[in-house]
This record gives C-alpha cells, structure tokens and sequence, in this order.
C-alpha cells in the first residue's frame, strides 16, 4: 500500500466522519430552533461540520491532482466513471462546501437565534443533498 492508497482510504473513512458533523449539526439546530438561545456549543458544532468538509477538500484536491482515476483524452465524458470523477464529483462537492460555508456565515450574521438556526437547517440540508448526490456510493457501479 502507497501513500495515495491510504490518502484515498483517509478520504473516503472521512466522509463518514464528515457526514455524520453534518446531520448532527442539522438535527441539533431543528431540536434548538424554539430553545431561543444560540450557544457556543451550536457555533462549535456547525464550524466542525464545517470544516471536516474542507479537510475532506483538501485531501480530495490531492488526490485529484496526484492519482487520476480520469483520463482527459478526447472522449472522457462518454466513461461513466471518468466523468463522474472526473466532474460531477468534484463540482459537486465544492458547490456542497461553498454551500455550507456560505450558510454558516449567513447563520452566524443571523439577528436572532432561531433565524440562526434556521439558516443552518436550510444551508446544511441543501449542502448534504448535494453531498448525498456527489459520493461514489457502491451500487453507482463506478
């Protein structure tokens, strides 16, 4: 085993890590929504689901960069895999990370608790669907 071989092995445990923050962090924000309160530890929270999304980004930026599972030769996007590595992975996993920060910037700017926590149930839901979409699950076949 090389060090791509456990940098990938890192990146896909990660996202386990990764997505478990994120739906903690939603269904924290949807139990305190009516608490009217907005505490550290809800901040904490978001900004740790937040970033175990940007250290996935990092180490998905290496591995795109360094171990190319896509060949950018003429034809690539008619290869299932090669395009979804090649693209729709990787687009859509920014558009999920610019998603989460953008809604917890919008979350912490919020006037009032609940508004906060609204905002993180909105940004983080869309964001994970997004996320939800991108990952090479087992049974895309890729």
């Amino acid at each position: 085993m090389n060090l791509l071989d456990i940098i990938a092995h890192a990146h896909s445990g990660l996202r386990w890590v990764a997505l478990i923050l994120i739906v903690y962090a939603i269904i924290n924000a949807i139990l305190s929504k009516n608490k009217g309160e907005y505490l550290k530890k809800d901040k904490m929270l978001n900004l740790f689901a937040m970033v175990s999304l940007h250290v996935q980004l990092l180490i998905g930026f290496i591995l795109y960069f360094s171990f190319r599972k896509v060949s950018f030769s003429e034809g690539w996007m008619k290869i299932d895999s090669f395009r979804f590595y090649g693209l729709e992975h990787v687009l859509g996993m920014v558009i999920a990370i610019a998603i989460f920060t953008i809604g917890r910037k919008k979350a912490e700017n919020a006037s009032t608790p609940a508004m906060k926590h609204s905002r993180i149930i909105t940004w983080y839901t869309i964001g994970l669907i997004i996320i939800i979409a991108s990952i090479p699950w087992s049974f895309r076949g890729l």
